[in-house]
C-alpha cells in the first residue's frame, strides 16, 4: 500500500512537471516569434521610443552597440507583448487545482490584469519618463555638453517603464487574494510600514542613482499601495456580505427543515398517544359478567361491581389527564449550530 501511494505521488508530480514544461515551451515559442517580429520593425520602434529626446541624436561607442541596442528594444517589446500570454498559460496551469470560486475570480481577472499592465507601461512612458528625462537634460545643460549613448538611454528608459507595468498589477492581485480569503485590509494596513520600506529599497535598486529617479518610482508605488488597500476594503466588504447572505440562506433552509421534521415527530406522537391510551383503557376495563335480575335485566349479579366500576373510572381519568398534558406540552425544537431557538420561534 505504501509503495502504491508513493508511485501515485511520483506519477502526479511527474504529470505536473510535464504540464509545466509544456506551458513554458509555449511561452518561450511565443516570445521568440514576437521578438523576431519586433526585430523586423525595430527601426520604427527606435524612432518611437526616442521621441522624448525631441530629435536629439543618440551615440554608439562601438559596432556591437548597435546590435545590442536593437536586441534590447526587441526583447523588451517582446516581453511586454508576451506578459498577457504568460498570465494566460499560468492560469491554464493552476486552474485545475483551484476551487470553483477561486477559478471564477481568477478567470475574470485575466483581462483587467492585461489592461493594467498596458496602463502601467503607458503611464511610465508617456508621463513619468518624459518628465525625468527633460529634468535631467535641462539640469545637465547648465554646465555640461549633453549627449546620450543609445545603450544608456534605453536601459534608463526600460528601468523606469517596465516596473510601472508590473506595479500596476498590484491592485488586481490584492483584490484577488482578498476575495479568496488570503489577505484582509486590516493586515495590509498593519504591513504598511514594511511595504513602504520595501518600495524604497526596490525603487533604489531598479532606478538609476539619482534622487529624482528614486522618487519617481517610490511615490507611485506608495500611491498604488494605498489604492490597493482601498479596493481590498471594498472587496472584503462584498465578500463578508456574500458570506452573510449565504449563511442566512443556509440557516433558513436548515431551520425550515428542522421545524418540519420536529412537527412531523410531534404529530406522530400525538397520533400515537390516543391509540396507546385507548389500548390502556381497553386493557384496564375488566370483563364484567352481567346477569339477569327480576327487577332490572341490566343489573349485574356480582355484588362488587360498583367497586370495580369506580376503579376503572379512576384509571380512565388518569389516562385522560396524561394524554391532555402531553398534547398541551409545547414542541421541543432541536437546535442546530448557527440557528438560535428564540429566532426560530
Amino acid at each position: 500500500m505504501r509503495g502504491s501511494k508513493a508511485i501515485e505521488k511520483n506519477s502526479t508530480l511527474v504529470a505536473h512537471l510535464e504540464e509545466l514544461r509544456k506551458r513554458l515551451i509555449f511561452v518561450l515559442a511565443f516570445f521568440v516569434v514576437v521578438m523576431v517580429g519586433s526585430l523586423t520593425f525595430v527601426g520604427k520602434l527606435y524612432h518611437f521610443l526616442s521621441r522624448p529626446l525631441a530629435g536629439m541624436k543618440l551615440l554608439v561607442l562601438g559596432p556591437g552597440d548597435v546590435v545590442q541596442v536593437y536586441f534590447m528594444i526587441a526583447g523588451v517589446v517582446a516581453f511586454a507583448v508576451t506578459t498577457p500570454f504568460l498570465l494566460w498559460q499560468l492560469w491554464k496551469f493552476v486552474s485545475p487545482g483551484l476551487y470553483p470560486k477561486e477559478k471564477s475570480y481568477a478567470k475574470r481577472l485575466i483581462l483587467p490584469v492585461t489592461i493594467m499592465f498596458v496602463l502601467g507601461i503607458s503611464f511610465g512612458y508617456f508621463i513619468i519618463f518624459p518628465e525625468i528625462i527633460h529634468f535631467l537634460k535641462n539640469l545637465a545643460e547648465q554646465n555640461f555638453t549633453v549627449s546620450f549613448t543609445a545603450k544608456e538611454y534605453f536601459a534608463f528608459m526600460f528601468n523606469i517603464v517596465i516596473p510601472f507595468g508590473l506595479l500596476f498589477e498590484m491592485p488586481i492581485l490584492i483584490v484577488f487574494l482578498t476575495r479568496i480569503g488570503v489577505l484582509t485590509p486590516q493586515w495590509l494596513r498593519k504591513m504598511r510600514r514594511i511595504a513602504y520600506f520595501l518600495f524604497v529599497l526596490l525603487g533604489v535598486l531598479i532606478s538609476p542613482p539619482e534622487l529624482i529617479s528614486h522618487l519617481s518610482v517610490v511615490i507611485p508605488m506608495v500611491l498604488i499601495y494605498e489604492i490597493s488597500i482601498w479596493l481590498a476594503a471594498i472587496a472584503y466588504r462584498r465578500k463578508l456580505a456574500a458570506e452573510a447572505w449565504w449563511r442566512e440562506e443556509q440557516a433558513v433552509s436548515q431551520g425550515k427543515a428542522t421545524e418540519a421534521k420536529v412537527d412531523e415527530e410531534v404529530a406522530g406522537q400525538a397520533m400515537d398517544t390516543p391509540q396507546e391510551g385507548a389500548d390502556q383503557t381497553e386493557s384496564v376495563l375488566p370483563e364484567v359478567p352481567v346477569g339477569e335480575s327480576d327487577d332490572d335485566p341490566m343489573t349485574p349479579n356480582d355484588p362488587n361491581i360498583e367497586d370495580d366500576a369506580t376503579e376503572v373510572l379512576g384509571d380512565i381519568q388518569v389516562v385522560s389527564e396524561r394524554l391532555l398534558a402531553q398534547l398541551q406540552q409545547p414542541p421541543v425544537f432541536r437546535q442546530k449550530q448557527g440557528i438560535h431557538l428564540d429566532e426560530r420561534e
